[in-house]
């Protein structure tokens, strides 16, 4: 099987853990001053069964990925629970339920890319891609110097998540966010 590092790991990758099939459901960077190295504290869900596990690698750890078919879609709208995705390759529409794409679906905004994973012609997880570009919804407004260190500010997406941005965001703008962490990475141009 393939392996990837623990720090690339995204929410709606399918990794092999303990003998099974699990998704990753969320993934953030950790690390404990003092008490060894950096890792990745990652929330799994097995495919089969559905249990939810929590498990830190360290961020040099190799994961296995799994041998599962893989195919290219884009998201095209949500109704209700349900996400509608069309094959780029042959043009069919794809519906996919709420649970598959736990913790993924606040970065999917229209004509955005993922690729799935199929196993037995049924999908089984999502890769989103690294980054996404998102715009704020709302913010609170930057009050020029009410603090004395840069801080960030929370802004909500259109896409209904919660961002840290800089004081300077305002509502409107578009922002890069990654997909591995949900952190700001930058504006968008």
């Amino acid at each position: 099987m393939p392996k990837i590092a623990a720090n690339e790991l995204r929410p709606g990758m399918l990794i092999e853990h303990n003998g099974a099939l699990c998704r990753v459901v969320a993934s953030s960077h950790v690390h404990v001053s003092g008490r060894g190295g950096a890792g990745m504290q990652v929330e799994l869900r097995a495919v089969q069964g559905g249990a939810k596990l929590s498990h830190r690698f360290r961020t040099d750890e190799k994961v296995e990925r799994p041998f599962v078919d893989r195919r290219r879609l884009q998201y095209l709208y949500s109704e209700g629970e349900a996400h509608v995705f069309m094959d780029l390759a042959s043009y069919e529409q794809t519906e996919l339920g709420a649970e598959l794409l736990e913790g993924a679906a606040g970065y999917l905004t229209p004509d955005t890319e993922v690729e799935v994973s199929e196993l037995d012609g049924a999908v089984i997880g999502v890769d989103l891609p690294a980054q996404v570009e998102l715009e704020i919804a709302a913010t609170e407004p930057h009050i020029k110097g009410a603090t004395a260190t840069s801080s960030y500010k929370p802004a909500t997406t259109s896409t209904g998540i919660t961002v840290m941005v800089p004081p300077f965001i305002k509502q409107g703008e578009t922002v890069r966010v990654s997909t591995a962490t949900g952190e700001y990475l930058e504006r968008a141009s």
